[in-house]
């Protein structure tokens, strides 16, 4: 029976770590083709040779999320080396979070910048292939606090309730299409994020709570797989997960 992953071209931004690098390497043992992008390349291209070296198909490229023209030539670069695209994971985030009245407005530019514009270029370069394939699946990653708004987190949080505002709005729009939209909203998971926050106070506080709750990056991963094994006339639009024992 097909896992509907199997040969499947999957593009991945923020494959370098946490999310994005554990999802890489379960859907290559699922037989996918994965295109890796991220700013840290060398980080992704040894991801890539260790996949290609256990027989998968793997291909990195440099993409910074800010910039539409890396995210257009991470999508292009794929269907030119695969013939097509069928899924596109729009996964890079940062999550500096702070009290409003820190001001942290670099930080809140960095979070729309990456958090929302960088899903939309994601969506923009893929878009097109998959409207002229009339199949494809565009999942973006959202956060609980997507769903949930907590003191210290207003910025973040507008920016991941952004990613399912625009999910829902790419859903009912590419129906005549046969894409599908997944969107999937991590709680507490084992990566990168909290590495983000510059506060010393907030970062103490997120790096306890990880410490005490985080689950496993292969979470996501298994989450992503399940979405995308469904058969096509299934379209599982949207997944809020948490650690058991997590309260928010």
């Amino acid at each position: 029976m097909s896992n509907n992953i199997e040969g499947k071209v999957i593009v991945i931004t923020g494959a370098s770590s946490g999310l994005g690098e554990a999802a890489a390497r379960h859907l290559s043992e699922q037989g996918a083709m994965v295109v890796l992008g991220a700013r840290r390349v060398d980080r992704i291209q040894a991801l890539a040779n260790e996949l290609t070296e256990k027989g998968g198909k793997a291909l990195a490229l440099a993409a910074d999320v800010t910039q539409v023209d890396q995210v257009k030539a991470l999508v292009d670069t794929a269907v030119k080396t695969f013939g097509r695209v069928d899924v596109i994971i729009n996964n890079a985030g940062l999550m500096p979070q702070s009290p409003l009245d820190r001001y942290k407005i670099d930080e809140w530019n960095q979070m729309i910048d990456v958090n929302i514009k960088g899903v939309l270029y994601g969506i923009a370069a893929a878009l097109p292939y998959m409207k002229e394939q009339k199949s494809g699946h565009i999942i973006n990653v959202s956060s609980v606090a997507g769903h949930k708004v907590r003191a210290g987190g207003a910025v973040y949080a507008a920016t991941k309730h952004a990613v399912r505002v625009i999910s829902e709005g790419l859903r009912e729009e590419v129906k005549p299409y046969h894409i599908r939209t997944t969107i999937i909203s991590p709680g507490a998971v084992d990566t990168e994020l909290p590495n983000t926050i510059s506060e010393p106070d907030v970062a103490e506080g997120f790096q306890k709570f990880y410490k005490n709750y985080a689950i496993p990056a292969h979470s996501f991963a298994r989450v992503v797989a399940f979405a995308i094994s469904q058969p096509e006339e299934v379209d599982i639009n949207e997944i809020l997960y948490r650690p058991t024992k997590q309260e928010f």
